[in-house]
C-alpha cells in the first residue's frame, strides 16, 4: 500500500453501504468518517467489500448521503452491496481539517503519561459516545476510560508519541481517589 515514506498511505474505513435508494442503483451511506466531504467525492474510489469501485455521483439526503457507483445500475445490484464496508486509501500523514482534532488511528498506540510524566499505559482504542469521545487506556491494572476533553487530556503530542493526563486524582489509578 505504500510506495515509500513520502507516498505512504493507510486504508481507513469511512462507512458502510446502507439500503438502496430508488431503482437506478443508488445507495444510502452509513458514514463513519467525520469528514464525508473528503471521502465521498464523485470520481473518487473506495474499496467496497473486496471490490474497488468508482463513485459516479454523490447526493445529499437529509442528514446523510446517497452514492451511485459506476457499474451499479439497478436496485438488485445496490441491494447486493448492503452492509459492505467502504474503505478509502488516504495519505498516512493526513490530518483532520480542524485544530485540536485527531483521527482514532493517530491516537491508538500512543503512550499515556500522568501529570508528572510517568507512563501509565497506552491508548488501546477510542470510544465514541453521543456526549463525548473517550480514550480506552490499557494499564497494568486493566482498561480505564478517560473522557477525551482538554480538561482531562491537556496534551496530545503526536510527534513525540504520547498524551498527558491532567492532575485529577482517580483518573487512572483508583488508589489515588480520596
Amino acid at each position: 500500500m505504500s510506495t515509500g515514506p513520502k507516498n505512504a498511505t493507510v486504508e481507513v474505513m469511512v462507512g458502510t453501504v446502507g439500503r438502496p435508494h430508488g431503482i437506478r442503483g443508488e445507495v444510502t451511506v452509513n458514514a463513519t468518517t467525520d469528514e464525508p466531504e473528503r471521502r465521498f467525492v464523485a470520481g473518487g474510489t473506495l474499496r467496497v467489500g473486496s471490490v474497488e469501485r468508482t463513485i459516479a455521483a454523490v447526493r445529499p439526503q437529509g442528514d446523510g448521503i446517497r452514492l451511485a457507483f459506476e457499474g451499479v445500475t439497478d436496485r438488485t445490484s445496490a441491494e447486493a452491496l448492503r452492509g459492505d464496508e467502504m474503505w478509502a486509501e488516504v495519505p498516512a500523514d493526513e490530518s483532520p481539517a480542524g485544530d485540536g482534532e485527531y483521527w482514532d488511528r493517530q491516537l491508538v498506540g500512543l503512550r499515556v503519561l500522568n501529570h508528572a510524566g510517568a507512563e501509565v499505559g497506552r491508548v488501546a482504542s477510542v470510544g465514541h459516545l453521543p456526549a463525548q469521545d473517550h480514550l480506552v487506556i490499557a494499564t497494568p491494572e486493566g482498561e480505564r476510560r478517560v473522557p477525551f476533553v482538554e480538561a482531562l487530556v491537556p496534551v496530545v503530542d503526536l510527534e513525540a508519541g504520547f498524551v498527558r493526563l491532567a492532575d485529577v486524582p482517580g483518573l487512572i489509578d483508583e488508589a489515588e481517589q480520596a
